[in-house]
């Protein structure tokens, strides 16, 4: 086949329309094992295809690219970079953004390989031009420049040539427009997560205080951005030491407090939330929630509220908080206004609009789940009042979502079930509700593949469960198993008679 398509590399180059021959060459590529190409890329072999991207022919560039990415990919990152090195250079300019994009994914290859990586830095020219890339107008180049450049920083010399040779660079490439100063932030904190050293670097060129200064800044969207971006540098445990060195909680726990008086506030107010959301999921709620106790009262207060984006994300940050028996500690100690948060989650999870419904009822689901090694007798409890708050027929409240012609609403009801048939309390709810166990083992109920996926967890969750056969009895444990042991996509064979003569 390697033959074949040298001799079609042949024919292109003396060919003055080569698009049907690179159609023939792409088939041919494409039917060889990546491993059999390794020798096309030395020699001549590949100079038609790189001089045809030189056209304004979309085809042809796009069959090109095709061809020199599979290509490619097969070369040794080293010799490619030595052999190829001009090519490189000239595609991180060319016009055309998938010929960026091809070129910015070979360079991300080359600073993977130290020998690759050592030729690469002597170039200081292409490494410039990879930066300049951060700025192009099209979001999918910026982010494989982000990508390549990311990788060069996982060793000290991409270090020293990204955050000392090339800082200028850098820099000049941020002064371009808020947009772009922000993908260059995001380049930052993604080399930040790295390690403490990285981190170091990057704090020693004033990008991250600068970062911090813009939470404050003027522009209302820009600092909803600053906060994001922030929440991002929280996720290592250096980027989180590092934060509180500066007062960065300290500072946003204040800007939630000031908030208040901002008629701008619901713009970044639920970012702040989501950072100390992130927070206390890496740090425990506790803690979290002791320190900064403006965090859980401002998002109760959002969850009560009547803004669907601030509902949106106390939903998900009770939901999130509520998945792990610290959360559910922190909850339940609110006592009343708990109490007042369930009751509002009821509301929406009957009469909101459907988005708002499932995320409430994700939310429910997570707040009742209890794995079997926490089921003590006071979180059983705990879960049980939760779930009697909602109505004063929870059972029939959520088999009633579930029936409506809405197959997400279908499945996030499922998961409550789910999430309370593996306790006690929830079987024997279950077992009292008149044609719930009938219900589950019924397959017409549900009939999407996401509606039977749920259900088959469901009836995973109650056959792994010890209490099952004591509780539901050994009739419906029984067809609980058979349930399971046929699979979730399980469809009865019906027989069918014909009569001689019937019409």
């Amino acid at each position: 086949m390697a033959a074949t398509i040298e001799g079609l590399l042949t024919e292109i180059s003396s060919s003055e329309d080569p698009v049907e021959g690179l159609r023939n060459l792409r088939t041919a590529v494409l039917a060889t094992p990546v491993n059999n190409l390794r020798d096309l890329g030395s020699g001549c072999h590949l100079e038609v295809i790189f001089s045809l991207l030189n056209t304004t022919d979309k085809e042809q560039i796009e069959i090109c690219v095709e061809v020199l990415g599979r290509i490619l990919q097969a070369q040794d990152p080293a010799l490619l970079f030595h052999a190829r090195k001009t090519e490189l250079e000239s595609g991180l300019q060319h016009p055309d953004d998938t010929v960026k994009i091809l070129t910015l994914t070979q360079m991300g290859r080359v600073v993977e390989n130290g020998e690759a990586l050592t030729q690469m830095l002597a170039c200081e020219d292409i490494l410039k031009k990879v930066i300049q890339c951060i700025a192009a107008e099209k979001i999918s180049v910026a982010k494989e420049a982000i990508c390549a450049l990311a990788k060069l920083a996982q060793c000290k010399p991409g270090l020293d040539a990204l955050f000392r040779t090339h800082l200028k660079d850098l820099k000049d490439v941020m002064a371009t427009s808020d947009i772009i100063r922000y993908r260059v932030y995001e380049l930052v904190v993604e080399v930040c997560s790295v390690s403490a050293v990285s981190l170091g670097y990057c704090a020693s060129t004033g990008f991250i205080s600068q970062l911090l200064e813009e939470m404050t800044g003027d522009d209302i969207l820009v600092r909803a951005t600053a906060i994001e971006t922030v929440t991002h540098l929280a996720e290592s445990q250096h980027g989180r030491q590092y934060l509180s060195q500066q007062g960065t909680m300290e500072h946003i726990s204040n800007m939630i407090i000031a908030a208040e008086s901002d008629p701008f506030s619901s713009l970044y107010l639920p970012g702040l939330v989501k950072f100390f959301g992130k927070l206390a999921l890496l740090e425990g709620p506790q803690q979290v929630c002791e320190c900064y106790p403006v965090f859980l009262s401002t998002v109760f207060a959002m969850l009560l509220g009547h803004d669907p984006t601030h509902t949106t994300v106390a939903l998900d940050t009770v939901g999130a908080l509520g998945a792990t028996v610290e959360g559910k500690q922190v909850l339940h100690k609110t006592g009343e206004k708990f109490k007042a948060v369930l009751k509002r989650m009821s509301q929406i999870a009957k009469d909101g609009p459907n988005d708002l419904r499932v995320r409430c009822i994700d939310a429910i689901a997570l707040l009742l789940s209890l794995p079997g090694e926490d089921q003590t007798e006071d979180l059983c409890v705990l879960t049980e009042s939760w779930f009697c708050s909602l109505s004063s027929q929870p059972m029939e409240m959520f088999r009633n979502i579930s029936t409506q012609p809405f197959p997400e609403l279908h499945c996030c009801a499922l998961r409550v079930f789910t999430a309370i048939a593996s306790q006690t309390w929830g079987q024997k709810m279950m077992v009292q509700t008149p044609g719930f166990l009938e219900w589950i083992v019924d397959r017409s109920s549900g009939v999407t593949k996401e509606g039977k996926d749920a259900k088959f967890k469901l009836v995973g969750a109650l056959v792994s469960s010890p209490t099952t056969q004591e509780l539901l009895g050994s009739q419906n444990a029984l067809r609980l198993r058979t349930y399971l042991r046929e699979g979730p996509y399980y469809v009865s064979a019906v027989a069918t008679v014909s009569t001689e003569g019937a019409d």
